[in-house]
């Protein structure tokens, strides 16, 4: 079954939103349970209960449940040149463009005598989860490592399941060597993400959990994120997505790769077409066809493309309406003008414009993160940048001349709300000045 094509004048506002609609989370109440199984083994029993789970779970545990340091050294004799001079270029490209995103502390005075100022400190330590499923994903460990050691994190657990091996992905190994960080957790899974979270006898409790996973990830991040003992998580994320947006500019074997570099992810995944041109819309069904066959995973690529479609506009500016609603997580803009309708994208997670600008270029190499919203997140998250491994710190400091001149009004807000130790607070500082209720 390929791809369908729908008119998108033909549908109401009902039948809009459904052809929109994400697949439905996997977040059952049987998975909601396991998961706080998961994280009370691991709160109790520590290291004994992530090496149990990765026996049940993945069938084989850890040589060793950390990394050690020649191992983690020895990683590059394991790795063809040419690979390694691939990973190379990625973290020169995304330490490029996350480096040009540092924030600045500032400080001004709010009034005579009032100083404000605003402080960037790095989070310590930050737990970075780099999947492993039906292959390791070395990519992530760029992705959150780079901005991690950029913000100036100090203690950094990366958390990477076993291979058949018993040990870490080499890739993935040189990666953490490369970004020096020395706490490698062989383990994946929910368990791995509570042994972040919360801290055993080898993994150092962090503050906030990154990357992305699968269900039982996603679920672990989401209940310690919900509990004050736990770790804070980055941002919400489910199936992959993309949305393209063509004309008859278009060619339609590109638009075609990119719908299905996507739907190779999993049969969740969710990818739309939205184009004005009927002839580029017609053979990109063809390409699909012709295409999905040649993929290894073109069984997963069907089942996505099932619940995609492509939508035919009247005019490429109604494309930007309909991605601004939908607001994937990518948005390739397939256009001649691409430049011109990105300015009226609103709601995007990572934009790709032109036609040599496929999606698959921000998972690896371009500089940006790949790790980013998805479910219309991408309406109020952004992707991950280096600010998500820091926090801002507010500091103020008022001399006798700023109490006098913003104290008074201070002490007036404090009673109208009926605050009297906020008021006093204020004013007894005020009258030690000899400055009298106003």
């Amino acid at each position: 079954m390929s791809m369908k094509i729908v008119a998108w004048s033909a549908l109401g506002p009902d039948e809009r939103e459904n052809l929109l609609a994400r697949p439905a989370l996997e977040t059952t109440e049987e998975l909601r349970s396991a998961v706080a199984d998961i994280i009370d083994t691991v709160r109790r029993e520590g290291d004994r209960a992530v090496r149990d789970y990765g026996r049940r779970f993945d069938g084989r545990e850890p040589a060793a449940l950390l990394a050690g340091a020649d191992d983690l050294a020895s990683a590059r004799d394991e790795l063809d040149d040419a690979l390694v001079a691939a990973i190379d270029t990625a973290i020169e490209t995304v330490t490029r463009f996350h480096e040009a995103a540092r924030p600045g502390d500032y400080e001004i005075e709010t009034a005579p005598g009032v100083a404000c100022q605003a402080r960037w400190r790095a989070l310590d330590p930050v737990g970075l989860y780099v999947p492993a499923g039906t292959a390791p994903l070395p990519s992530t460990a760029v992705m959150l490592g780079v901005p991690a050691r950029l913000a100036g994190c100090r203690r950094i657990v990366l958390a990477t399941p076993p291979g058949s091996d018993g040990r870490a992905d080499a890739a993935v190994r040189y990666i953490a060597h490369r970004l020096e960080i020395d706490t490698v957790l062989v383990a994946g899974g929910a368990q791995a993400v509570a042994a972040m979270a919360y801290g055993t006898e080898s993994v150092p409790k962090v503050v906030r959990v990154f990357g992305p996973g699968n269900r039982f990830v996603a679920e672990a991040k989401r209940q310690a994120a919900q509990d004050p003992a736990g770790a804070a998580m980055d941002l919400p994320a489910g199936p992959s997505e993309v949305m393209v947006i063509a004309d008859a500019t278009a060619d339609p074997d590109f638009v075609a790769m990119d719908l299905l570099s996507q739907a190779e992810h999993g049969p969740d995944s969710q990818v739309f077409l939205v184009t004005d041109a009927d002839e580029l819309a017609r053979a990109v069904v063809f390409s699909l066809e012709r295409l999905t066959a040649e993929l290894p995973r073109a069984a997963t690529a069907r089942r996505a493309l099932e619940h995609g479609a492509i939508i035919a506009v009247e005019r490429i500016d109604e494309a930007v309406r309909v991605a601004n609603d939908y607001a994937p997580e990518h948005l390739i803009i397939a256009t001649n003008d691409a430049r011109a309708l990105c300015d009226g994208i609103t709601s995007a997670g990572s934009v790709f414009l032109g036609h040599y600008t496929p999606e698959a270029l921000g998972d690896y190499i371009s500089g940006t993160n790949h790790v980013l919203p998805t479910g219309g997140w991408a309406r109020s998250y952004a992707g991950l940048s280096l600010t998500d491994f820091m926090r801002r710190m507010t500091v103020q400091e008022a001399t006798p001349e700023g109490l006098r001149n913003l104290g008074p009004d201070g002490a007036r807000l404090a009673a109208h709300e009926g605050l009297d130790a906020h008021r006093l607070a204020i004013q007894l500082r005020l009258d030690r000045l000899g400055e009298g209720p106003q």
